[in-house]
């Protein structure tokens, strides 16, 4: 009776786990489905289609904005959002370039984009999971990029509310 016990658990353990490695063809497939998820997320956006929208996150995502303070999980950022969406004009951001990377298991994602935006060229960034069978954004941050020989202008527009704020996190 004990080796039948021991064979069914080291058998659930096996078929448990998800550490095998995907195939080639697998691991295409899967940055093709990322790679639409994503054009979906910035399409919704360009729409004004909050529910499309909110629906390509995972139920724990959280979104980065380019504000300091800007660090919100989907209900928080639902709220921060839904002005913007049911004025009609949410955000309409081009993808210029983007690269998408896979876990050898095929069960995350990682992604960095170029993405041209009213704020001029952005990066976008983050994390994919697969649940249930369908790809969702779990992570995402947007970057306003700054060319390194304009970071000093830039940071005396940022200095005294940066500092504050500063102030404010380091007290905490």
């Amino acid at each position: 009776m004990k080796v039948i016990y021991y064979a069914f658990l080291i058998f659930s353990v096996f078929s448990c786990t998800s550490n095998k490695i995907v195939s080639s063809s697998q691991k295409a497939e899967a940055e093709k489905s990322v790679n639409t998820l994503l054009n979906s997320f910035h399409s919704a956006a360009a729409r004004a289609d909050f529910t499309g929208y909110f629906s390509l996150f995972s139920k724990n995502a959280r979104f980065i904005g380019t504000d300091a303070t800007e660090n919100w999980n989907v209900d928080s950022f639902k709220i921060f959002s839904e002005p913007y969406f049911k004025s009609g004009k949410a955000w309409d951001f081009k993808t210029l370039q983007r690269n998408i990377y896979l876990s050898d298991n095929g069960q995350v994602a990682w992604f960095d984009e170029l993405l041209d935006t009213w704020m001029k060229i952005c990066r976008g960034s983050g994390t994919c999971v697969l649940e249930n069978g369908v790809w969702k954004i779990s992570h995402y941050v947007l970057s306003v990029t700054v060319p390194n020989d304009k970071i000093r202008e830039i940071m005396k527009v940022k200095g005294a509310q940066e500092d504050s704020l500063i102030n404010i996190l380091k007290q905490k």
